[in-house]
């Protein structure tokens, strides 16, 4: 028993993807400790946008963790533990713009609406992945247009739609600042998931990218992403309590 508890959790020197795997599980973590101390610091509007930062890297940790362990034991892409991540922590950063949102008159129905899209973006991505053992192109293809509209109705809202449009009548200008800054990382951050899936097997660039690399970038994106999600958010807390002080 030793031994195989040792075998699990060694992490080869040589392997940048389980390098990663490791530091993308501390730096989860790590942003969680931060986020949830840092909630009691700022204004109680912004608590319940504090607490879902955390959340998303609490939830993305331990997911990290088990993934790590996956990886190292049989050096294959945990593609359902992904999703799981995924499926819990994207909609909590679709949220995200909700709460920071309702103050300038977002409703419940927008936020269902980002939700739905983002469900629909990752379930569909996991039939197209997950289930295509022979990797059919047509199945393939078919579930990533599916995936696709939920992506496309996210960043069209962030970029043109409601959610652009409540940040420009928002009164607060970290606010407008930081949708803006949410609106690029969708664009810019979760760009490189949709390019993953086409090179899984099946897809249109299937055999670009090895298995490692896809491992590799979906890691530092998840980092970055994540993170990022949550920095934003505290960086308009934050803001937004320097300019009530100054008032």
């Amino acid at each position: 028993m030793k031994t195989i508890l040792l075998d699990i959790v060694k992490i080869p020197v040589d392997d940048p993807v389980a390098f990663t795997f490791f530091t993308g599980y501390m730096a989860m973590l790590a942003a969680s400790v931060f986020f949830f101390f840092e909630r009691g610091q700022v204004d109680g509007k912004w608590k319940t946008s504090m607490l879902v930062s955390g959340l998303i890297t609490g939830i993305a940790a331990v997911h990290y963790y088990y993934m790590r362990d996956y990886y190292t034991t049989t050096n294959e892409t945990p593609v359902a533990l992904r999703y799981i991540d995924w499926t819990l922590t994207v909609p909590l950063m679709c949220l995200e713009f909700y709460l920071l949102l309702k103050p300038a008159g977002a409703k419940a129905g927008f936020m269902w609406k980002l939700i739905a899209a983002s469900v629909l973006m990752l379930v569909a991505g996991y039939i197209g992945e997950g289930f295509n053992p022979t990797g059919d192109t047509g199945h393939n293809v078919m579930w990533g247009v599916i995936s696709t509209l939920g992506y496309v109705y996210i960043l069209y809202s962030a970029w043109f739609g409601e959610a652009k449009q409540l940040a420009a009548s928002s009164n607060n200008p970290a606010v407008k600042k930081g949708i803006q800054a949410l609106a690029w990382f969708v664009l810019v951050g979760w760009a490189i998931y949709p390019i993953g899936y086409m090179a899984a097997p099946g897809g249109w660039l299937s055999g670009v990218l090895e298995p490692n690399s896809l491992n590799l970038f979906y890691n530092i994106a998840d980092a970055i992403n994540k993170i990022g999600f949550g920095l934003v958010v505290y960086g308009i807390a934050v803001a937004d309590k320097k300019s009530y002080a100054a008032a």
